[in-house]
């Protein structure tokens, strides 16, 4: 017996590692100190801009996402999903990201799926500023089918201390922007799949959708950082809340201190349509649908009543609206 005999083809993973490098050196900044290929990455941890620089970091993957992008045999897109959505998180807490870390596992390793995947990391890592620092590839036979993968991302991103966004400035009064996704981002895939996939196929082209149906499940998750980040730059947010999982009433309660509440207008933005096919190919109550999806809202901005006006003008073009406010609880 040998490795590959037993299901782990060693050459085909550093041929793979060959095959991503352009990739990954188009993402260096400045302070990557290291190739890829060494044990660990490296970062300058210099700060000079800063006053008291704090580190942010989080972890999160994409979910079942990625069996639409195994049956629609579309894996280009999934790897921008995975950094958006981590980007997107700890710029909620005021974070701008640093460096990217990213895992792949999968049953038997197929250069082309796992060349695309990580293609489609480093085009997001670049497109957000961010290092793809280093990652690692699993084959792993006895855990995952032939043609199924996982993948899982942690990124590094830092925050002025005075500057940290943690729900502390959050008040009564304060207004809640929403800024638009573009469909379901990386939540809610196994419900979604439930519901849509005993009706349709994953490559049938519906009118309502303008696409097919694996199109609109396999747009990419937006990236907020350039919209945001001038407003941080201008201290104009009380507060930011990643839509995620939970829905919008669920991520914006976590900013929230006791004894605040959120008054949500839910007939105050349109929905994109995918969400209107989900919910009447499954039967699905509005309650669940308002935990469970973002129902087109990707990010809520928390502002002050008099500040409104200076959001709205500043991303006018990313069509903002305005969901909702926050008021006493009870």
């Amino acid at each position: 017996m040998d490795y590959k005999s037993a299901g782990v083809d060693i050459e085909a993973g550093e041929a793979l590692v060959d095959s991503i490098k352009p990739y990954v050196k188009a993402t260096r900044t400045p302070g990557v100190l290291s190739e890829i290929g060494l044990f660990g990455g490296f970062y300058d941890a210099r700060f000079p801009d800063l006053d008291h620089p704090v580190l942010v970091a989080s972890t999160d993957g994409v979910g079942t996402k990625l069996k639409v992008a195994v049956d629609a045999g579309v894996h280009d897109t999934v790897g921008q999903c995975l950094v958006n959505h981590c980007v997107n998180d700890i710029l909620a807490c005021g974070a701008r990201p640093l460096f990217f870390l990213d895992y792949f596992a999968t049953g038997r390793l197929e250069q082309g799926v796992a060349h695309d995947v990580i293609k489609g990391i480093a085009i997001a890592c670049r497109e957000n500023g961010c290092a793809l620092l280093g990652g690692e590839t699993a084959e792993m036979p006895a855990l995952y089918a032939d043609g199924d993968y996982d993948m899982a991302g942690t990124i590094v991103g830092v925050v002025d201390k005075a500057k940290i966004l943690n729900g502390s400035r959050v008040a009564v009064g304060d207004v809640l922007i929403g800024l638009p996704s573009n469909g379901l981002h990386t939540n809610g895939y196994s419900l979604a799949r439930a519901a849509l996939f005993p009706r349709y196929k994953v490559g049938e082209h519906l009118d309502e959708l303008g696409c097919t149906v694996g199109e609109a499940l396999l747009q990419v998750h937006r990236s907020y950082l350039h919209i945001i980040t001038p407003l941080l730059d201008a201290d104009l947010l009380n507060g930011l809340s990643h839509i995620t999982g939970g829905g919008l009433v669920g991520n914006t309660s976590r900013i929230l201190a006791d004894g605040l509440a959120l008054q949500v207008n839910w007939g105050s933005w349109s929905m994109p349509p995918i969400f209107s096919v989900i919910q009447q190919a499954g039967n699905i109550s509005d309650d669940e649908m308002r935990h469970v999806f973002n129902l087109g809202v990707g990010m809520v901005m928390v502002v002050s009543p008099d500040r409104v006006d200076d959001v709205m003008r500043a991303c006018e073009h990313e069509k903002p609206f305005v969901v909702g406010s926050v008021v006493a609880a009870n």
